[in-house]
């Protein structure tokens, strides 16, 4: 094993001099580049006296000398540089498989598995790594404009004609074959450390860079490190984590020198504040001086400050659709262990249930690795999600703020005494309504910074100072960005919500903790955006009595101030108190308000509300149901005949009009439909007699069939709405559908609340 210590020559002293004389250093400077805390080992080294041997490397390197010639003869040997030999070449060679040898296990062990969070064991790395895609082009430094985000915002399904605003995506390994220094950036949980554990498992395992060394540092503990001992630096970290394998630290330095390790950095993010400059400082001084080595370092992407020089930036990018399933496939495999056909079919059914339309929000969260385990556990014991969503949310919210960075022992720095995790949530909350109410999901970080300070503005003992605030401001922005990742840069200086569910969440959690802003809320009922405002806030609120009747009183005032409206709701409920139906009432409402609508129109004879407010409707209809619903038909299949094609639907129309089995009560309107059915023409007539039949007769024919269904059935009825009465026809049956499903979602709901608002659905209230 090489010597603890080195001291200089007297040839190699005059040489240090002249190098020295040429910087024009003093020796504390000389020091402070060292990192030394005081110039006793300069001068020790200038003087010819023995100092340890990593100190004496530094100075020579700072200072641009060899230190083959600085050290006294017994360490040259040492220090022999052997670039042109050969031989030596192969001794490389048979040094890298020696070193890699020995390692290997502790590779494995090191990198081998995976910590789920939630998951009591270590997950194997090669059962559950899905491999990444990524982004050269860092999101948050494109050049666009709020517009464009906008844009691409409301095209996330369907962005082909968005390709140059979003950034190409390249499979992560090319990635790595492609770049020698990479700083690999991305959001809070999106698999840094899983991908870089990966490359260091395909090293290892000589699928990736088989040649090379795999080296995996934790900057974390390298800092712990650096706090311990005060003046270690990086090579000298890597020099002791070799000796326990009784590699000299000159084999490692020919590997370095050769540029033969795969030198991977974990977690620039994760390092206290007080060493991230002494960490980069290091970083950068040893791939100086070993720049032929690969080196890869992760952080999180909104530490712009964590630069370092000659390192290509480049993004993870979120999963796919194929790549959530295909990690959701090996969790259900590995994670809840199940065999390989069930978790295939809990895969499928979880992207199933995943793109239905009230899950997309779920979906988004999904491309982020850490939310998409959240995701699947909780889909693991219900095989499906819970209809209120919140506790999702929640969940998804407090692991960004607090537990994924508690699970790793990462405590951040405090920028800002009093600002506590309930002030961050509240702060959040209220730019998340504020933004959402202005129809702005993007905004510019000037703007940003001028929520935060109006926020600190009212804190206890704020400071005044318009510069100490704008400082803070500042500070907190970086702190939420970068800590917990829930506001981030989309492009250059324009910030938004990481996912739009969480400011929608948050919006929802700053409505109900003020009843004036309830009552506002209301005002919206007719507006889609805000469809997942009022689920979220129904989910949260207990009891959600006050919204729901708010919501309801909203619902009764459209009709009220609607005459055609309020008509049409009168003879919804009159036609209700004449049939014999064992369905609940609203059910049976919301029924004859869709059969009695405009054939054209889509919301025409949709039963899908009906059917949520009583699941029986699915089956077998009451007759007096069955009967109108068939009668309805004839008089749709009617309206739809013209004279060219009477005789291609007259089969159509006669076997509408066959309800015998529907009339065995009704005497007379069995022979009335059969009267109505006899002044038809026989199909043999041909089809020219049938056209001269239905241009005479038609309309005669099918005014007749009105007036028997209003006579005998009470509809029929031709309502003859305008476009602009259709319309509020829609907003009135969307607004309370939206009240049914709030209903449906509220986690806290009182029986009376319950009865009330299902008892008087579909009718005119005052």
């Amino acid at each position: 094993m090489a010597k603890r210590s080195l001291q200089a020559s007297d040839e190699g002293i005059r040489k240090a001099k002249q190098a020295f004389k040429r910087k024009g250093w003093t020796q504390e400077y000389l020091a402070s580049e060292v990192n030394l805390e005081t110039r006793q080992p300069i001068w020790k080294f200038f003087t010819g006296k023995p100092i340890d041997r990593h100190v004496f490397n530094d100075i020579c390197f700072v200072l641009e000398v060899d230190p083959s010639e600085i050290a006294q003869k017994p360490g040259f040997d040492e220090f022999t540089s052997s670039d042109t030999s050969t031989s030596f070449t192969l001794d490389i060679d048979a040094l890298v498989q020696k070193l890699r040898s020995v390692h290997y296990e502790k590779m494995q062990a090191q990198c081998g598995t995976l910590h789920l969070l939630d998951i009591a064991r270590p997950v194997a790395l090669k059962d559950i790594y899905i491999d990444v895609n990524i982004l050269e082009e860092i999101t948050s430094k494109r050049w666009l404009e709020i517009s464009d985000l906008q844009r691409l915002d409301a095209n996330k399904l369907n962005s082909c004609d968005l390709s140059k605003l979003s950034p190409e995506k390249t499979v992560g390994l090319e990635i790595v074959k492609k770049y020698s220094h990479l700083m690999v950036l991305g959001k809070p949980g999106s698999g840094k450390t899983a991908f870089l554990k990966s490359i260091a498992i395909n090293c290892n395992q000589e699928i990736f860079q088989p040649n090379y060394l795999p080296i995996f540092i934790s900057l974390k503990n390298f800092a712990e490190e650096i706090r311990c001992l005060n003046q270690i630096n990086l090579s000298n970290y890597l020099y002791e984590y070799w000796i326990n394998f009784g590699i000299s630290e000159q084999e490692l330095i020919n590997i370095f020198a050769h540029g033969r390790a795969l030198i991977l950095l974990d977690g620039l993010d994760e390092v206290p504040g007080k060493y991230s400059k002494k960490i980069i400082h290091e970083i950068q001084r040893f791939t100086d001086r070993f720049y032929k080595n690969q080196i890869i370092i992760t952080s999180r992407i909104a530490s712009q400050a964590y630069h370092v020089q000659g390192f290509t930036e480049v993004e993870i990018a979120d999963f796919t659709k194929p790549e959530i399933a295909r990690f959701a496939e090996k969790w259900f495999l590995v994670v809840a262990k199940n065999s390989p056909v069930q978790a295939k079919n809990l895969a499928n059914k979880l992207m199933k249930n995943l793109e239905l339309t009230e899950n997309l929000p779920i979906l988004e969260l999904a491309g982020t690795p850490i939310f998409l385990n959240l995701i699947c556990l909780f889909f693991k014991s219900l095989k499906d999600f819970p209809s209120n969503h919140c506790e999702l949310y929640k969940q998804a919210l407090d692991l960004l703020l607090v537990r994924w960075d508690e699970a790793r022992c990462v405590k951040r720095d405090q920028v800002y005494g009093d600002f506590s995790l309930l002030h961050k949530i509240k702060l959040l909350s209220r730019i998340a309504a504020v933004l959402f109410t202005q129809e702005n999901n993007f905004q510019r970080e000037p703007v940003m910074r001028q929520f935060i300070a109006d926020y600190l503005l009212h804190l206890p003992n704020a400071t005044t100072d318009i510069e100490i605030l704008e400082l803070e401001s500042v500070a907190v922005l970086k702190v939420i960005e970068v800590q917990h990742g829930l506001l981030t840069e989309k492009a250059r200086g324009i910030y938004a919500f990481s996912h739009s569910i969480f400011q929608e969440y948050l919006t929802a959690r700053e409505i109900i903790s003020n009843d004036q802003s309830l009552k506002k809320i209301v005002n919206h009922i007719n507006e889609y955006r805000w469809r997942n405002i009022y689920l979220l806030s129904v989910g949260m609120l207990k009891p959600a009595d006050t919204l729901l009747q708010l919501m309801k009183e909203k619902i009764d005032s459209l009709a009220a101030t609607n005459v055609r409206l309020s008509n049409f709701l009168r003879w919804v409920e009159q036609k209700y108190a004449t049939v014999n139906v064992f369905y609940h009432a609203a059910s049976v409402r919301a029924f004859y308000f869709t059969i009695a609508l405009p054939p054209e129109y889509p919301l025409a004879c949709n039963q899908e509300l009906a059917m949520s407010l009583d699941n029986r409707l699915a089956g077998n209809l009451a007759v007096d149901l069955a009967l109108d619903l068939a009668l309805i038909h004839v008089l749709v299949v009617s309206l739809g005949i013209n004279a060219d094609i009477f005789l291609q639907r007259f089969s159509a129309l006669s076997f509408a009009l066959d309800l015998k089995h529907l009339l065995t009560e009704q005497p007379y309107l069995q022979k009335s439909l059969q009267d109505l059915k006899s002044q038809l023409p026989f199909p043999s007539q041909g089809g020219e007699v049938l056209k001269i039949w239905w241009q005479d007769h038609g309309n005669a024919w099918i005014k007749e069939l009105r007036t028997l269904m209003i006579d005998t059935r009470q509809i029929g009825h031709n309502w003859q709405f305008n476009q602009h009465e259709l319309e509020q026809l829609q907003q009135y049956w969307d607004a309370n559908k939206l009240l049914v499903d709030c209903l449906n979602r509220a986690s806290d709901v009182t029986p009376q609340m319950r009865n009330f608002i299902e008892k008087n659905l579909f009718l005119v209230c005052s």
